[in-house]
Formats: C-alpha cells, sequence, structure tokens
C-alpha cells in the first residue's frame, strides 16, 4: 500500500490485514492511584488506557478522521504525516509505516493509535509503558463499525462512535437502496497505472458488492492475496462496463489519460460515461468517509448507461 493508502497497502508492502478486534471495553479503577481507565480489546490484545486520555498520538490516516469525527480532536497532539483529512489535524514528521518510537514518546503520548505494527513498534511501545492501541485495515465493514467503536471507547467518546456508526450504517443502505442499476454489471477498480486491481474478497469489493457488481478481477487472481495484477489482453476481452480509478492524484488516472492505452479506446465503459475518477484518499480508507465513497460508487452505476 502506498503510504497514504491503508486499503491498498497489501501490494506494495505485501502486508495482509490482520482481523481488528471488537470494541467490548472495561471501565476500571487504576490500581493504587484512583485513577479510571478502559480496558479496550484491539488486535494487539486488551488494552489498558487512562480514562478520556490527553495526548494521542495517532499513525494511521484512517484512524486520525474518526478520532476528529467523534469528538476525540482536541485530544490529538500529534498525527502522522500521510494524515491529510480534517485539515487542522496537527500533522507531524511521523510516519506510520517507518515509526520511530524516540519521536513519538517525544509527544508524551497517553495512548498511540496505529493500523500496522511496522518495525516492531507496538513492543517498542509498550516497553515504556505506553499504551498502543493496534486496529488494523478492516476486512469486511462489520470491522470498520467495531474499530470506530473501539476508538470511542478508548477515548470517551463511546456514546458518540455509536452516533456516527449508525449515520454510516443509514447512509450507506440508502445509497445502495437508490442504486437499482447494478446488479449482474461488470466493473473493474484500478489501484495504479500497473494494472492491480481488488477482488471481491477484499474490503473494496466486498464494498462494490453491495450494489451487485460483478469483479472481472476475480477469475484472474492466482497467489495475489487480493490484489491481482491484470494483463491487458486479460482486461480488453472483459470489456468492463464500469472503471473506477483509485489513484487519480498521485498516478494520473483519469478517463483521458487511460483512452490513451493501446486498445482502451475502445471499451464499452470509455464510451458509455462508465469511467469513475475517485478521491485517492477516502477510496483507500474505511473510517467515517465510507459513506460518501459508497455514494460516488452508486451515483456512477446510476448515470452509466
Amino acid at each position: 500500500m502506498r503510504p497514504v493508502r491503508a486499503l491498498g497497502a497489501a501490494i506494495a508492502i505485501g502486508v495482509v490485514a490482520l482481523a481488528a478486534g471488537c470494541g467490548d471495553g472495561d471501565e476500571t479503577e487504576g490500581s493504587g492511584s484512583g485513577a479510571k481507565t478502559v480496558t479496550v480489546q484491539a488486535a494487539n490484545g486488551p488494552v489498558t488506557v487512562p480514562d478520556r486520555p490527553k495526548r494521542i498520538v495517532s499513525l494511521s490516516p484512517t484512524h486520525t478522521e474518526t478520532l476528529f469525527a467523534i469528538g476525540a480532536g482536541p485530544q490529538v497532539v500529534a498525527v502522522d504525516d500521510y494524515s491529510t483529512y480534517p485539515a487542522d489535524a496537527p500533522r507531524k514528521k511521523l510516519s506510520g509505516f517507518k515509526p520511530n518510537a524516540e519521536a513519538i514518546i517525544g509527544y508524551k503520548p497517553d495512548l498511540v493509535v496505529l493500523s500496522d505494527d511496522m518495525d516492531g513498534i507496538v513492543k517498542a511501545l509498550e516497553k515504556v509503558k505506553v499504551p498502543v492501541l493496534l486496529e488494523p485495515a478492516a476486512t469486511r465493514l462489520d470491522e470498520a463499525y467495531d474499530e470506530i467503536a473501539d476508538l470511542g471507547q478508548a477515548t470517551g467518546h463511546a456514546a458518540e462512535a455509536g452516533k456516527l456508526t449508525d449515520d454510516m450504517r443509514t447512509r450507506i443502505q440508502r445509497t445502495v437502496a437508490a442504486s437499482s442499476k447494478g446488479k449482474g454489471r461488470s466493473y473493474y477498480h484500478e489501484l495504479d497505472n500497473q494494472l492491480h486491481s481488488v477482488t471481491s474478497k477484499t474490503f473494496l469489493g466486498q464494498v462494490y458488492g453491495l450494489f451487485g457488481l460483478r469483479n472481472i478481477a476475480d477469475k484472474a487472481e492466482k497467489a495475489s492475496g487480493g490484489y491481482p495484477q491484470l494483463s491487458r489482453e486479460y482486461l480488453l476481452k472483459q470489456d468492463p462496463d464500469l472503471i473506477f480509478l483509485a489513484d487519480t492524484k498521485c498516478c494520473r488516472q483519469n478517463a483521458a489519460a487511460i483512452a490513451e492505452r493501446p486498445g482502451w479506446q475502445n471499451l464499452g465503459a470509455l464510451k458509455k460515461q462508465g469511467v469513475v475518477e475517485l478521491d485517492d484518499d477516502i477510496a483507500s480508507r474505511w473510517g467515517p468517509r465510507l459513506p460518501e465513497l459508497i455514494k460516488v460508487i452508486g451515483d456512477a452505476i446510476q448515470k452509466s448507461q
């Protein structure tokens, strides 16, 4: 996954996302001090954090969005350099892909949130008694909701997290119900200019599956972990009804550019307004803006011929 693309990271670094833990937290009194703590079940096991931590560091763009969406933004003191949303998030020279324990500790965090345990950063922080919440890239919609609940419990915003997931579910259901032309139609989701795609078993593949769309990458997968690289010949033969471009910012992906590829000008998707340029960040994250991605997909299905 390119650094800003948590959902596509498996393709670039070969990491298969771990299943996220459910958000059943327990509130207890801290031993000896009388301070309240909350224990959250995350991917790295039960994590005990102070009740309403005051110095949160996020090393995940998706989780940064969630923290601000549930009202925990004022508690966040630093986020990684790829946390581009919201604009007022305190971006620092921190990396979730090459994490530096000393740099993170310098912000005196009472909670660190991340989506990848790169270079053993979880153990490194745990050694100095910094609570770490590991919430990997979601592989199912329910996992995305569970992770939002985890962050809500860990930060003292459980009620807000519940309202957020309820709203997400409602908006997604409304969009899917309004999109009646997707069933059986084929699609291709392009991650980069090298014809890498996603299969139906990936998180994004399941999102498209909500509309009944047929994924042309499914038959091409071998040992790709859900992210096969298609051949030009295979793609042209499949002639998908819809083409979704997920790297429009970084890789010069747009309808005009792909029309210049040999043979692509004859694809039905280009002739029938079926090419959709997605926002890179929204298409690569599994947090609060997921309904926006699903709305774009639904609208494209309805508008295409």
